[in-house]
């Protein structure tokens, strides 16, 4: 039954995508791609614990068949991210310039994405890779949100592309060995590769996801593309296509490479834990100081991913010191973060598509929205931030818990420089952690609690509803954790040969793999935190004889002008701009506009920006060495027909010499 529903799904999102080539039945495209999600997501529900059969679909490339197959890690990253998909695709975007473009790129995304989980060569494999990041770039191109939208594309398909290029040099290395393309064949010969090509594929396997997931340098292409489209894209780019990436990655890394420490990839986990851990610092660092709800959250995904990455790379550091039970913790702790990042995730975007159609602008400023829309939508965007923010009891609150309690095992490692690499990457995570929590502290409390008195309109009953509807998805993942846990059982067994995600609970609570290290239970949570709400009620009950004096702010004997006075996006975040002003190196401007005499200021311009860090010392650098070679090669296009008859005969005395050597 699971193969017939993701069947039906890929048919749906292939029909909504071919009809949205026509530029009709646009309303049944949405549906198209609504159904298609659901169809998805009962796939995954039908498939776990076990995953899906073999199929072995009508077709062949490079000599062999072409095999599907969705094993239990690929069906809950697929159901989760589909999860928040299905919603975005019903509600659309906010944008109205094309909405057949953008069906089209959501078809094209999810497709890709779906080959990503479940084709088995690595042929088909990269044609479905190459499918999902055209996708992506059509998705954002039709909205034209932004007077720019062409660079921010251009610079993703760049850095995909260099990603691309990777995979493909591992997959033809790992092919040359195997004799085939096949995965299976892949696993088999693992063994039996050399320690040096074993290092490089590793490598290159970084390389070639992490351009799709944000590791340092490429999440500098995230709130650019991002900030170019609207919350629905993000949905579907930081859901189903961040988790096919993190997928893709978990399956080169612990399938297609050798699992001891002797063959030399040991080093590999190190490095891709340190990686990961600088890129969650940094992406944290700069999602603090966004004043856009799309570009916040989009470095905000490039967190999260670096989070579950990092984990990744615990799990290899672990499974090549023989500790086998630890690695299978810190990969179940990493599908446990993606799916609860989902989720969040995907409610703050479509929380500022509300905002969009609420104020016309994606900016964080005080809007009062939250008090002027629907508590559904309160509750919703609520619950989302809060597992963002890694506040219990949500998901990721668990999944942040869960990442601390793994590498503080970091003792067990068998060498000082492992068991080092752990701890400081404990710290980073921490610091992570911290500034993620201000972060939607910022974007809660500014965004959406902030009073104002512009009007808005508010949030429509439609946007409310899928908010509420994933903050409450995030709240159930938490309270039903420890059955939740129990659908991921087969999927570790069979990776590592162990019992963890079924270790990783005590009844309710949840612990890492033993109760005598520590525990906790957001089931327990709900029914507790509403008891402990008990006694303030009663003392506000108690003393209603009081009335609650209420006192104008000072204002520097001005009139009380609540809006004025308030905190602002720059000013929350400004110590911290302060505090790391060696990382963001701050540029503020302000210009003065007169009019008629100098002397009488009309209008004063302040602007005010944080640099990047990889920006003007490795793109661009890149970028201009690309216009210098392209200049040089002008001389090709002169338009001189003797130039060009001298070109066709110095080819053909070449050929004819190469013919007579």
């Amino acid at each position: 039954m699971t193969n017939e529903l993701i069947a039906a799904a890929f048919i749906a999102w292939l029909i909504a995508g071919v009809g949205a080539l026509t530029g009709r039945g646009l309303i049944l495209g949405r549906v198209l791609l609504f159904a298609g999600c659901v169809a998805a997501i009962c796939g995954a529900i039908m498939g776990l614990p076990d995953g899906s059969p073999v199929a072995n679909l009508p077709t062949a490339l490079a000599g062999g068949p072409v095999k599907f197959l969705l094993a239990p890690a690929a069906l809950w990253l697929l159901g989760f991210g589909a999860a928040p998909a299905a919603l975005a695709c019903a509600l659309a975007p906010p944008s109205s310039n094309s909405q057949a473009g953008w069906l089209f790129g959501a078809a094209m995304s999810l497709v890709g994405a779906l080959g990503v989980f479940g084709l088995q060569d690595g042929v088909s494999f990269l044609i479905a890779w190459e499918i999902m990041s055209f996708g992506g770039a059509v998705l954002i191109m039709s909205e034209k949100l932004s007077s720019e939208v062409g660079r921010p594309v251009l610079f993703m398909l760049g850095s995909l592309e260099v990603g691309a290029v990777a995979l493909i040099a591992a997959v033809l290395l790992l092919a040359s060995r195997a004799d085939g393309f096949d995965f299976g064949l892949f696993h088999t010969t693992a063994a039996g590769l050399p320690a040096m090509i074993a290092v490089l594929v590793g490598l290159l396997l970084i390389i070639g996801f992490g351009a799709k997931l944000g590791l340092l340098p490429f999440y500098e292409w995230f709130p650019n593309l991002y900030g170019s489209g609207s919350g629905a894209s993000g949905v579907l780019l930081s859901g189903i296509v961040l988790n096919a990436a993190f997928f893709g990655l978990s399956r080169g890394l612990l399938d297609w490479l050798p699992a001891g420490n002797a063959d030399g990839t040991a080093g590999l986990g190190t490095f891709l834990l340190i990686v990961s851990v600088i890129s969650a610092i940094l992406t944290a660092l700069y999602a603090f100081q966004q004043e856009d709800w799309r570009s916040l959250l989009s470095f905000s995904s490039a967190e999260n991913a670096s989070v579950a990455a990092a984990m990744l790379g615990a799990t290899l550091m672990f499974r090549g010191d023989g500790q086998r039970e630890l690695a299978s913790l810190a990969w179940t702790v990493a599908l446990l973060h993606l799916a609860a990042h989902a989720l969040a995730k995907g409610g703050l975007f479509l929380t500022a598509d509300g905002v969009y159609r609420a104020t016309g602008g994606y900016n964080i400023f005080h809007s009062d929205l939250l008090r002027r829309s629907s508590w559904v939508f309160g509750f919703g965007a609520l619950f989302a931030a809060m597992s963002l923010a890694a506040m219990p009891p949500q998901a990721g609150f668990v999944s942040e818990w869960y990442v601390f309690q793994t590498v503080f095992q970091g003792f067990h490692l068998g060498t000082v420089a492992d068991r080092l690499a752990m701890a400081l990457a404990g710290a980073g995570l921490a610091l992570t952690a911290a500034i993620a929590f201000a972060t939607f502290v910022k974007v809660f409390g500014i965004g959406l609690l902030g009073r104002s008195t512009r009007r808005v309109t508010p949030v429509s009953a439609g946007n409310a509803i899928v908010v509420g509807l994933l903050g409450l998805s995030v709240a159930i993942l938490a309270v039903g954790m420890p059955a939740w846990l129990d659908s991921l059982r087969v999927a570790v067994a069979s990776a590592f040969n162990t019992q963890a995600a079924s270790e990783m609970h005590d009844g309710l609570l949840l612990v890492p793999l033993t109760a005598k290290f520590a525990f906790i239970s957001p089931t327990l949570l709900v029914v507790v935190m509403p008891l402990l709400a008990i006694l303030p009620i009663l003392l506000i009950l108690a003393n209603r004889r009081y009335a609650v004096r209420r006192a104008p702010v000072w204002y520097g004997g001005f009139d009380h002008d609540p809006e004025r006075a308030s905190t602002t996006a720059l000013t929350f975040s400004n110590a911290m701009r302060t505090f790391y002003s060696f990382i963001y190196r701050p540029t503020e401007e302000v210009k003065s506009e007169a009019r008629g005499v100098e002397y009488f200021v009309h209008r004063l311009r302040f602007n005010h920006d944080v640099a990047p860090i990889f920006g003007p010392y490795l793109f661009a650098p890149i970028t201009r060495a690309v216009y210098s070679l392209a200049n040089r090669l002008r001389a090709l296009q002169s338009g001189h027909l003797n130039f060009y008859l001298s070109l066709i005969g110095g080819l053909l005395v070449i050929i004819l010499a190469l013919t007579l050597i």
